[in-house]
């Protein structure tokens, strides 16, 4: 689908936990196409406060709806806004945005990796998995039990497992802590991941020594979705690129983390 500026309307607005809320908009322009790891950018005109819009993650795409669906966790005014808006209202989105994460050709062993608000393209993309007949696991990791979410979701795509700072769900620390990082991990063919950097970081250089294929979703200001402002630009082995041209997915090949 190429770039488009979309007024969609809000047809749902669910309130998961404290900090987040799934918004469901629907679209008068047919939705096709859309790569798992592509985002949107959003103006938020309820605020006098912000003025560039803000970019969120594609969470899951109802193609027979005509709707897309964005995870919101409020860290600011601008989340703030969009998370409190109600049925019926405006946004006006620009998408999609950016490069996605590559779907392995022949039938493949798969990990999503997702910590905080990270996991917003992971849904999309185990969907996109699911379908084509790969074996999924994801390992999703969080402060406590409550920053959890939609783990009855993704268990319809895949094996979940979960680690929690405080040890309330799965298993007690980061998620290079849980098992599956352990003997077990050689067994698989890609890795796919989103969330903190120093996550993706320890996640990246853990498939490198593996010698496993990997893909990471960068996070950064991009303000304009296009690669003019140059707010996202991240140092590559192919020199600097926009993290929202040429990314936000990379593959851990083009990054320079292993130094």
């Amino acid at each position: 689908m190429r770039k488009t500026v979309l007024n969609m309307q809000v047809i749902s607005n669910q309130r998961l936990n404290k900090d987040h809320t799934l918004i469901e908009l629907k679209s008068d322009i047919p939705l096709e196409g859309i790569v798992p790891g592509q985002f949107a950018n959003i103006l938020v005109d309820k605020s006098h406060n912000i003025f560039l819009r803000r970019p969120f993650s594609i969470h899951q795409v109802d193609y027979k709806c005509n709707s897309i669906v964005f995870l919101i966790k409020e860290v600011g005014d601008g989340s703030k806004c969009l998370s409190n808006s109600l049925v019926g209202e405006t946004w006006n989105v620009i998408l999609p945005l950016g490069k996605g994460f590559s779907i392995p050709e022949n039938k493949a062993k798969v990990l999503l990796v997702g910590g905080g608000c990270g996991v917003a393209p992971l849904m999309l993309l185990a969907t996109i998995l699911h379908n084509a007949g790969h074996q999924i696991e994801i390992l999703l990791g969080a402060k406590s039990a409550e920053d959890l979410v939609e783990l009855d979701v993704y268990s319809k795509y895949g094996v979940v497992h979960t680690t929690t700072e405080d040890g309330t769900h799965g298993t007690r620390g980061f998620v290079t802590d849980h098992p599956v990082f352990g003997k077990a991990f050689a067994s698989f063919d890609k890795i796919f991941t989103c969330g903190p950097e120093p996550m993706m970081r320890a996640v990246a250089q853990k498939a490198r020594l593996s010698n496993i294929a990997c893909e990471v979703s960068l996070e950064n200001t991009m303000a304009c979705g296009y690669g003019v402002c140059l707010c996202c630009v991240t140092d590559t082995t192919e020199g600097h690129r926009c993290v929202c041209t040429d990314g936000p997915v990379f593959d851990i090949k083009q990054l320079k983390w292993q130094n």
